[in-house]
């Protein structure tokens, strides 16, 4: 039995979702989740939510997501706002959004609360299959 082109991407951008997370966590970004939105929204699939220390480990967050997905999986971003400033960078990935926060603008805009009745998604450790 082969899969539906929807179950194919959804699968997809599920994968995207948890190779952003392991990555984020790889400079040390903290407090990351991802949040499954199939059920909530039909506009994205996943959000993935990190918080950074300070306004250059979250460029090198996003710097190495971009890196990753394009090169691992093939994918490119659609559009980011925030680099410049720091304090919120997202990255739009179509069915993927990456929010990297700092501290308090992640308390501030509390998505979690926001999109709480989303479905918690764990993340692998590094090395480990991502289903």
């Amino acid at each position: 039995m082969t899969a539906s082109r929807k179950d194919v991407e959804i699968d997809r951008a599920r994968e995207l979702a948890l190779a952003a997370a392991r990555v984020a966590e790889e400079p040390r970004g903290t407090d990351i989740c991802v949040l499954d939105l199939r059920e909530i929204t039909p506009v994205f699939d996943y959000f993935v939510i990190a918080t950074g220390s300070s306004r250059r480990q979250m460029h090198a967050m996003a710097d190495e997501i971009e890196a990753v997905l394009k090169k691992e999986h093939r994918d490119r971003k659609r559009g980011a706002e925030g680099y410049e400033e720091g304090r919120w960078i997202v990255l739009d990935y179509g069915d993927v959004m990456v929010h990297l926060f700092d501290a308090e603008a992640r308390g501030y805009w509390d998505i979690e609360h926001l999109w709480s009745d989303a479905k918690r998604v764990p993340v692998p450790a590094a090395g480990a299959a991502s289903r």
